[in-house]
Parts: structure tokens; C-alpha cells; sequence
């Protein structure tokens, strides 16, 4: 089986130093120096201009070496993307085309002929079909996207296959959502446990796609970054690019990939609202910040690019472009007052330096940022965010004792198999140090006997199929259905349906 490894490596232009120079030391220059030294390891990473010029800003120029000397013979790839994270899905073409060029600029600025793209990677595997068109006309062979994209329901992906978007001359790789999101969490954080996970696709013998955050090693999870040095170092896989996989000579499929990101639901996908960290109906925040962001774009689309201050414009257009103030604004459960401001700050910043800029486009712009800042305080201070969280975490969910005891009959048996299952699971991984799994069974089984089952809930019933075979899943349930069996009358109000 052949593994493409993927990572995303991301920070907001201008971080703070002291939040850069601690995911530097967590996380960076160990995985960086790791993959400049490892001579046989073969990875796609995705790093934005903008981190580049941190790097240069803040004096960390080993790790643009590291970074030179690993793609210097083709051994690490890296992609393309957007310079400072805008969400593509949201701009036009000649803007969308703007942000890949100063990108590839930045980038080869510093990585010189190390930087070859042949893939692209949108910022949050934000994608609608009108993206296509443009990275073909721009010469990608490829883009990654999360196995959502393909038919809107996670789940449908044949690895046995290659696809092609249709139209293009373009490929299309996606993300396996389930092995992904089970390294990132730390649920998997062993050679072992990741062998485990692997199974269906060691024994497909195709090839499997994982991508996530490279700050997921040694700065969100700590010591996390142990288990992938060690699967880079070992033999057990075969490690290559994404862009080898076009070699493999099997089937191609012809697809049209649905508007979706990596963080998008089928729920999401079926309601239209697959935008929603960036673009939430029903957020005001969300709803002012698209219109001071279009009102600015106007002003600087407008002003006259001989104007000795354009570039100063532009440069800040750029940067104001970002998507993170989008994200942060969601409270679905992401928020932060401080990147909301910053967000909108900048965009009123560029528009008040746009030269005869009416007055009444200034007070409109003023007007914005004013709404965007005074509500954002006011959901804080009154608790509205706590509200929308809570709402977002019950949504569309059905606790699985409804789904289960809840039925009668039988199926009450099925819960408490799961309930033994994920008990006796905890205990293991306690007693092997793996501690976020042992977190995660025990928060499964909170949630699922006081009926408040999330997302994650259900990950771990599909992990432990994973770690258990499936026939003595099935027969645990079977044991305890059996139980349930002896124990009831014959009374047809007490017969299972």
C-alpha cells in the first residue's frame, strides 16, 4: 500500500513573536530538521508565503533551509496555495489568480528551484467547482480536497481508483477523513494503534491519502510527533508524494467534486450552509464582515494603480484578505474577540488609505467595523457564544441510547455491549500511557449514558470497530442480547420490536 502523507503548515501573517516562537520549538524545527535528515522519506507539505516571511522576519532561517535541502531532490513536494489563507470559494477569478501568484512569488523567493508545485492545496480544502477551471488554466496537475468532496457524503471514495475533474486536465486527490482525523486527534499515537487503524487499507493494497495540520506534532498534541517520526523512520510503509500516485497506472474516474471544505458534514452539504465557519446565515458578524470586505475590495479595485500609495493599498488588501477574522467570528465553537478585531481593522485601515475615498463610503466602512466589534463584545459579555456553541453541539444528533435502549427489545443489549466494550478499551489504553484514547472512551461513555452524544461520540464507535475485530464486536453484542433474551417475559408489551 502507498501512503501519501500530507501536511498543512499554517500561521496568520504577522503572529504574534512569542506564539511563533513556541510553535517553532514544539513543533517546527523538529519536524523540519527530522525531514531534512531523513534521506528516504518522501511527503507533500503545504506552507504559505506568509509563514515563510515570518521565518525570515524572526530569525529562523534554518528552518527555510531545512525546508530547501529537503525538496532540493524532489523528496518532499510542495504545493501551492493561497499567500495569506484567503478563502477562495468567496473571490472572483482575477482575485482568486492574484493570491496563488504572489504565493508562488513569496515562495520561490525563498525556496528558489526547490519549489516546484504541481498540486494545489485551497486553505481549508475550500472548494466550489468554479476553482477548477482556474487552477487548470494556471497548470496544477492536481488538488487535494477532503473525501466529502466527492459525492457530499463522506465515505465514497474507492481507492482502487484515480479521478479526474471533469473538464480539466486536472486530477483530483482526496483526504481519507477517517484515518486523518484519527492521528490528529491522538487517538492513534503508536506504530501500533496506527497499524490497527490501517487495516482496510494495508490489506486494499492501493494507496491512501492522509492529510491534517502540521502543528498537530508537538504543539496542539504533544509528544504526538514521536509516533510520526517513527512511522517516517520505519520500513512497514511505502512512503511516497502525492504527485507519484498518478504513476500507478490504474483506472481514472471523471468527476465533478461538490462545494464543500475539510471541516464540511453531509448535514452541511444537504442545507447549502458547507461555508458555514466563514459565511453562517444567521451570524450578523458574518454578515458585516462579507460587506465591509467586498465594500473595501471595491475601493481598491476602483483606485488607480499608477497611484504612488497602490502598492501600500494593495499590499494591505492582501493581507486583510485572510480568512481567519471569518472563522474566529463563527462561535460554532471557534471565537476569539481579539482576531475578530484584527480582521476588521485591517480592512478599514486599507479603505481609509485608498486616496478620495468618498465620505460616505468611510462612514460606512466605520459603521461596520463599529457593528462587527460592539456585537462581538456584547455575544461575550452576555452569553451568547456559550448559547451557540451548545446549539451547534445538538444539532441534528440523536442520542444513541434513543437509538438503542431507547427502541426496546433487543437493542438495549447493543448499548450495553458498546458500554462493556468501551469500559474494558479505556482501561487498556490507560495502562499502555495512551491517554487521550483512555480521555476519549471515558468521555464517550459520559456522553453516552447521559444522552449527549456529539461528533466525537461517534468517532469512537467507529474506532472501536476499528480496534475490535468485527466479529467479536458481534458477538459481544450478540452475548448481550442473548442476556436480555433470558431475562424477559412473555408478555407481548415486553416483546422487542
Amino acid at each position: 500500500m502507498k501512503w501519501a502523507n500530507f501536511l498543512h503548515v499554517y500561521q496568520p501573517a504577522e503572529q504574534q513573536r512569542d506564539i511563533l516562537e513556541a510553535i517553532v520549538t514544539q513543533c517546527y524545527r523538529p519536524i523540519f530538521t527530522h525531514i531534512r535528515d531523513n534521506k528516504d522519506l518522501r511527503l507533500t507539505i503545504n506552507i504559505n508565503g506568509a509563514l515563510l516571511e515570518l521565518f525570515a522576519r524572526d530569525g529562523y532561517t534554518d528552518l527555510i533551509d531545512c525546508l530547501k535541502e529537503a525538496g532540493k531532490d524532489g523528496r518532499v513536494e510542495f504545493t501551492c496555495s493561497a499567500k495569506y489563507h484567503a478563502f477562495l470559494p468567496f473571490l472572483s477569478k482575477e482575485e482568486i489568480i492574484r493570491q496563488i501568484q504572489i504565493n508562488n512569488d513569496t515562495m520561490k523567493r525563498y525556496l528558489g528551484d526547490s519549489y516546484k508545485p504541481r498540486g494545489f492545496f485551497p486553505p481549508e480544502m475550500g472548494f466550489k467547482p468554479e476553482l477548477a477551471p482556474i487552477l487548470n488554466e494556471m497548470g496544477f496537475e492536481w488538488v487535494i480536497l477532503d473525501e466529502i468532496a466527492l459525492t457530499g457524503t463522506p465515505g465514497a471514495i474507492d481507492n482502487s481508483k484515480q479521478y479526474k475533474i471533469k473538464g480539466t486536465d486536472m486530477k483530483v486527490f482526496f483526504r481519507d477523513r477517517r484515518l486523518s482525523n484519527l492521528i490528529m486527534s491522538a487517538v492513534v499515537r503508536s506504530p501500533e494503534t496506527l497499524k490497527e487503524a490501517m487495516k482496510g487499507e494495508i490489506q486494499n493494497d492501493n494507496y491512501v491519502i492522509t492529510a491534517m495540520d502540521g502543528e498537530t506534532f508537538g504543539h496542539h498534541r504533544p509528544g504526538l510527533e514521536k509516533m510520526l517520526f517513527n512511522v517516517w523512520s520505519g520500513k512497514e510503509y511505502d512512503l511516497v508524494n502525492i504527485s507519484d500516485l498518478s504513476a500507478l497506472g490504474i483506472e481514472t474516474v471523471e468527476v465533478q467534486p461538490v462545494a464543500s471544505t475539510w471541516a464540511s458534514s453531509k448535514e452541511d452539504i444537504d442545507h447549502n450552509i458547507q461555508f458555514l465557519s466563514w459565511a453562517d446565515p444567521e451570524n450578523k458578524i458574518h454578515k458585516w464582515q462579507n460587506e465591509l470586505l467586498a465594500l473595501t475590495l471595491k475601493e481598491v479595485y476602483a483606485m488607480d494603480k499608477t497611484h504612488p500609495r497602490y502598492d501600500q493599498v494593495r499590499m494591505k488588501m492582501d493581507l486583510g484578505l485572510a480568512s481567519d477574522h471569518f472563522w474566529w467570528a463563527s462561535a460554532k465553537p471557534w471565537w476569539s474577540v481579539e482576531m475578530i478585531e484584527d480582521g476588521a481593522y485591517r480592512l478599514l485601515d486599507t479603505i481609509h488609505l485608498v486616496p478620495d475615498v468618498s465620505a460616505e463610503t468611510l462612514s460606512k466602512a466605520s459603521k461596520l467595523y463599529e457593528n462587527i466589534i460592539s456585537t462581538a463584545f456584547n455575544w461575550q459579555r452576555t452569553g451568547r457564544i456559550r448559547e451557540m456553541m451548545r446549539s451547534q453541539n445538538s444539532i441534528l444528533r440523536i442520542p444513541f441510547a434513543d437509538r438503542t435502549v431507547g427502541k426496546g427489545g433487543a437493542e438495549e443489549g447493543v448499548f450495553h455491549a458498546f458500554i462493556d466494550m468501551m469500559t474494558k478499551l479505556e482501561k487498556e489504553a490507560a495502562a499502555r500511557g495512551e491517554y487521550e484514547k483512555a480521555i476519549l472512551w471515558r468521555d464517550a461513555l459520559y456522553k453516552l449514558t447521559n444522552k449527549l452524544d456529539i461528533y466525537d461520540t461517534v468517532n469512537a464507535i467507529d474506532l472501536l470497530r476499528i480496534e475490535v475485530p468485527h466479529n467479536e464486536v458481534e458477538a459481544v453484542i450478540e452475548k448481550y442480547k442473548e442476556k436480555y433474551r433470558a431475562m424477559r417475559g412473555g408478555q407481548p408489551e415486553q416483546r422487542g420490536s
